[in-house]
C-alpha cells in the first residue's frame, strides 16, 4: 500500500461528512486505517446521495411491481412494457444544491446525468421533463436563479436534441435559499436489448468511455448531502461542468456499440464518478475489480487516484465488455471522437484494488460500500392534523378573483419558460407544454407515451399522508385526462434535514400516502431518487423547504388519435364536472392569493378518496376513447373556476356557467376538491355519457355551455363576467414582467 499520504484526523473525517461512529466502522469493516483515497471512496459511497442510509428503510414500503413492469428500483432507470416489444425506460433525479451554487451548469448537468440514466439501459431518448421549486419571485438573488436555470435546461436539452416537452414550475419562500431541479427522461428500447449493470466474467475488461476526467464535481455527492451555509458560493468547484454535443456522440456510440454483442454491464458516472459507476457495478454481480489509474483518461495534469475516483466530470461511462472485443468497441467510440481506454479488469476477490503508478492506492473490500453501507432508522414524529377551517370566507367577485389567480406566481402561464426548450425536436410531440400531460408518439407506430409531474408541497406540509396520496393521483389524473393508461411512476424525494424528527416525520408521511395511492390505482414506482439536508442558514435562522415528493408518470396512449385536449372545441358543447364535491377550500390558492391565508392558518388540505378517483378516471378514460368527450382538464390548483380559464385560454372560447354547484360560490368555484374532471360533450353525446356515467357509479354534474368571448358566472343575485382577453393579459405577463422580458 502507498503511504504517501496524510494521517487521517478527526478533521479530516468530518471534512468528509463521515462522523466519528462511521469512521470507526470503516476501520473495522477493512481492518486497519483507511489512507486518504480510501476514506473518499467510504465517504461518497456513504453519503446520503449514494447510500440512501436515512430512507432505504422507508422507499422499501413502495409498491415496485406490476404484470408490465420489466424492472423496477435498483438499476439506473425503471424500465414497463408498452407491447409490440417495445419498453419505456424512466427516471427523475434530483440536482438541487449544484443548481443553486451555479444554476446555468447545475440544472444543464442534472438533464446530462438523467439522460444518461436512461440510455445507459439501451433506450434511446425522447423525452424530457423537469420539476423546479423557486423561492419568491421578489427575491434578490431569484431572478438569476430563474434565468440560469431554465436557460441549462434548455442549453443542454436543445443541444443534444431530446425534446422537452412539460414539466411544472411553483415559487415558495421555503424554497428561497434552497432551490429544487428535478430532470426527468424518457426513453423506449427493445425488450430484447435492456442492458443492465451487474458486472461478471473473471477477467473482462472493464472499459472506460466518453469524456477525460478533470477535477471538476469533486465531493459533489457529499456536498448534496447536507445543508447549505453561509459558505455555499464557495462551494462553486463541486459543481460539474457539462457538454451536451459530446453527450450527443455518447448517446450513438453506445447505442451503436448496443447494437452488438459486446457489453456485458454498462454504467454511467453520475454522483461519485468512477467510484460509484465500478462499485455498483462489482457489488451488483457479487465480483471484484482492479483499476490501473494511470490508464484513465485525464484532461488535467498531477490528478492523484483520490481526485480521478471522486471526480464528477460529465459524459462518461464505464463497460465490462465480452474478452476479444476490445478493438471492436475502440473504432466506434474513436469514429465518434470519444476518449475509449481498457482501464482493469473482472476479478473473483469482491474487493476493489486501485493501482497509481505502480502501488497500490486502495484495496478494501466492495460489500461494505454498498450492500453493508449504513442504515439509520431516524427517529420521527407525525405532524400534527390542523383544525379545520373557522369562519370560511366567501368570494366578493368570482371573475375579479379568477383574474387575480390566473396571474399569480403559481398559475400564470409558463411559456416565458417552455418557448426557450425545443420540445418539438424530433417530430414526435403530439401534445405540447400546456396541458395536463405531454404526449410523445412512440416513433414509427401509432401509439403515444403520456407523461406529467406532479406534486403539491403545501398539501405535503399541511398533511404530509394526504400530500403523498395527492401527488401520487393528480399524476395519475393527469395522464387519464389525455386518455392514457397510466403504468408507473418514478419518484424525486425532495426534503429538509431527516435528522429533524418533524422532517423525518414528514417523509415517513408522504412515504405513506404515496404507497398507499400506487396501490389502490395500480400505479407502481419503478424508480427514483432521495435529496434530503434541502435547507439553508444563509436565509437566516434555517430555512427547510416544504416536503416535496415530486412524481414522473409515464403512460400509454394506444390510439394517439384518440387523445384528448383541454382546449374548448366550439361554442355550444355542455360542461360537466365529473367526479364528487366537498367544497373543501383548506390548503386552496384561492385562500393563499385573495385572503393571505397559508400553512397552519389554512386548514387541511382536500381528502384524497383513492376508490372514487379510481372510478372516475377509468369512467373517464374509457369516454374518451369512444369519442363521447370533446375536451377533458383535471380540477387541480384554483379550483373549478382555473381550470376552466385554462381551457378557454387554450382554445380561444368561452364559457356560460349557470349551474353553481353546492355551497358558498367559493366552495363551487375555487376549492380544490381531488379527482374532478371538467369535461366537454355534444349535445348528441351527452344521453349516452350520463348513461355510461350512472352504470360506472360516477357522479356528473351540468355547469353550462361553451360561448364566445368571455367566461360569465351566473349567480342567483347577478353575473360575473370578465373577457378573455383580459385573462390572457393576466395569465400571461407574470413571467415577462418578472424578467423583463417582451410579451
Amino acid at each position: 500500500m502507498s503511504t504517501n499520504a496524510p494521517a487521517i484526523t478527526p478533521q479530516i473525517v468530518a471534512d468528509h461528512g463521515l462522523t466519528q461512529e462511521e469512521y470507526d466502522r470503516v476501520v473495522r469493516a477493512i481492518g486497519r486505517e483507511p489512507n486518504l483515497t480510501e476514506l473518499g471512496i467510504f465517504s461518497v459511497m456513504w453519503s446520503e446521495h449514494c447510500s440512501y442510509k436515512s430512507s432505504r428503510i422507508h422507499l422499501k414500503k413502495l409498491p415496485t411491481t406490476a404484470p408490465w413492469v420489466i424492472c423496477g428500483p435498483g438499476e439506473n432507470a425503471g424500465v414497463i412494457d408498452i407491447g409490440d416489444g417495445q419498453a419505456a425506460i424512466f427516471k427523475m433525479e434530483s440536482h438541487n444544491h449544484p443548481s443553486y451554487i451555479e444554476p446555468y451548469q447545475g440544472a444543464a448537468t442534472g438533464v446530462g446525468g438523467i439522460l444518461r440514466d436512461v440510455f445507459t439501459m439501451g433506450a434511446r431518448p425522447v423525452a424530457n421533463m423537469n420539476a423546479l421549486r423557486f423561492g419568491r419571485p421578489d427575491h434578490p438573488r431569484m431572478k438569476h436563479l430563474i434565468s440560469g436555470v431554465v436557460r441549462g435546461i434548455g442549453g443542454y436539452g436543445n443541444c443534444v436534441g431530446v425534446p422537452t416537452v412539460g414539466g411544472e414550475t411553483n415559487f415558495h419562500s421555503a424554497y428561497d435559499g434552497n432551490i429544487l431541479v428535478n430532470a426527468m427522461t424518457v426513453g423506449v428500447a427493445e425488450t430484447d436489448k435492456i442492458f443492465y449493470s451487474a458486472a461478471s466474467g473473471v477477467g473482462n475488461p472493464i472499459v472506460y468511455v466518453g469524456s477525460k476526467t478533470g477535477r471538476d464535481g469533486i465531493h459533489g455527492a457529499t456536498m448534496a448531502s447536507a445543508d447549505f451555509g453561509e459558505d455555499a458560493e464557495a462551494k462553486r468547484p463541486t459543481v460539474q461542468v457539462g457538454d451536451p454535443f459530446t453527450e450527443k456522440l455518447l448517446i450513438e456510440a453506445c447505442l451503436e456499440l448496443m447494437a452488438s454483442d459486446a457489453i456485458v454491464a454498462i454504467q454511467d458516472m453520475g454522483a461519485a464518478g468512477l467510484t460509484s459507476s465500478s462499485v455498483e457495478m462489482a457489488s451488483k454481480g457479487g465480483v471484484g475489480l482492479r483499476l490501473d489509474m494511470d490508464k484513465v483518461p485525464q484532461r488535467e495534469a498531477g490528478m492523484t487516484a483520490y481526485e480521478m475516483m471522486l471526480s464528477e466530470s460529465q459524459e462518461r461511462m464505464l463497460m465490462v465488455l465480452k474478452p476479444g472485443r476490445e478493438a471492436f468497441a475502440e473504432a466506434i467510440f474513436h469514429k465518434w471522437e470519444l476518449d475509449f481506454a481498457v482501464i482493469g479488469e473482472v476479478t473473483d476477490t469482491g474487493r476493489m484494488v486501485l493501482v497509481h503508478h505502480g502501488e497500490t492506492v486502495c484495496d478494501i473490500p466492495l460489500g461494505p460500500l454498498a450492500d453493508d453501507a449504513p442504515l439509520y432508522d431516524r427517529p420521527h414524529v407525525p405532524t400534527p392534523a390542523l383544525a379545520p377551517l373557522a369562519n370560511v370566507p366567501d368570494t366578493a367577485n368570482i371573475a375579479d378573483d379568477l383574474l387575480k389567480l390566473v396571474g399569480s406566481p403559481d398559475l400564470a402561464s409558463r411559456r416565458w419558460i417552455w418557448e426557450q426548450y425545443d420540445h418539438m425536436v424530433g417530430a414526435d410531440t403530439i401534445q405540447r407544454p400546456g396541458g395536463d400531460a405531454a404526449v410523445v408518439r412512440v416513433h414509427g407506430t401509432g401509439k403515444g407515451l403520456a407523461i406529467s409531474t406532479d406534486c403539491t408541497p403545501r398539501y405535503c406540509f399541511a398533511d404530509p399522508v394526504e400530500g403523498g396520496k395527492q401527488a401520487i393521483a393528480e399524476c395519475w389524473r393527469n395522464i387519464t385526462a389525455v386518455g392514457a393508461t397510466p403504468l408507473a411512476t418514478t419518484d424525486c424525494m425532495n426534503f429538509a434535514n431527516p435528522q429533524r424528527p418533524e422532517i423525518m416525520g414528514q417523509f415517513v408521511g408522504c412515504i405513506e400516502g404515496m404507497a398507499a395511492a400506487c396501490t389502490a390505482l395500480d400505479f407502481p414506482i419503478v424508480s427514483g431518487n432521495v435529496s434530503l439536508y434541502n435547507e439553508s442558514k444563509a436565509t437566516g435562522g434555517g430555512s427547510a423547504i416544504l416536503p416535496t415528493p415530486a412524481i414522473g408518470g409515464v403512460g400509454l396512449l394506444p390510439d394517439i388519435e384518440r387523445m384528448c385536449t383541454i382546449a374548448f372545441k366550439g361554442t355550444g358543447d355542455i360542461i360537466l364536472l365529473v367526479g364528487e364535491r366537498s367544497g373543501d377550500l383548506g390548503q386552496s390558492v384561492w385562500l393563499r392569493e385573495i385572503h393571505g391565508l397559508e400553512g397552519k392558518d389554512a386548514g387541511p388540505p382536500p381528502r384524497v378518496d383513492l376508490a372514487a378517483e379510481r372510478r372516475t378516471g377509468d369512467f373517464i378514460r374509457e369516454a374518451i376513447r369512444c369519442g363521447a368527450i370533446t375536451a377533458c382538464h383535471d380540477v387541480s390548483d384554483g379550483g373549478v373556476a382555473v381550470a376552466i380559464a385554462e381551457m378557454a385560454l387554450a382554445s380561444g372560447i368561452g364559457a356560460m356557467l349557470d349551474q353553481p354547484l353546492a355551497g358558498t360560490a367559493a366552495q363551487s368555484y375555487f376549492a380544490e376538491d381531488q379527482g374532478l374532471y371538467v369535461i366537454t360533450v355534444r349535445d348528441a353525446a351527452l344521453v349516452e355519457l350520463l348513461a355510461m356515467a350512472e352504470m360506472k357509479g360516477v357522479t356528473v354534474s351540468r355547469l353550462g355551455r361553451t360561448i364566445a368571448g368571455r367566461i360569465i358566472f351566473e349567480l342567483p343575485e347577478s353575473d360575473h363576467a370578465v373577457p378573455l382577453d383580459a385573462l390572457r393579459a393576466a395569465h400571461e405577463s407574470f413571467f415577462p414582467s418578472l424578467m423583463d422580458a417582451e410579451i
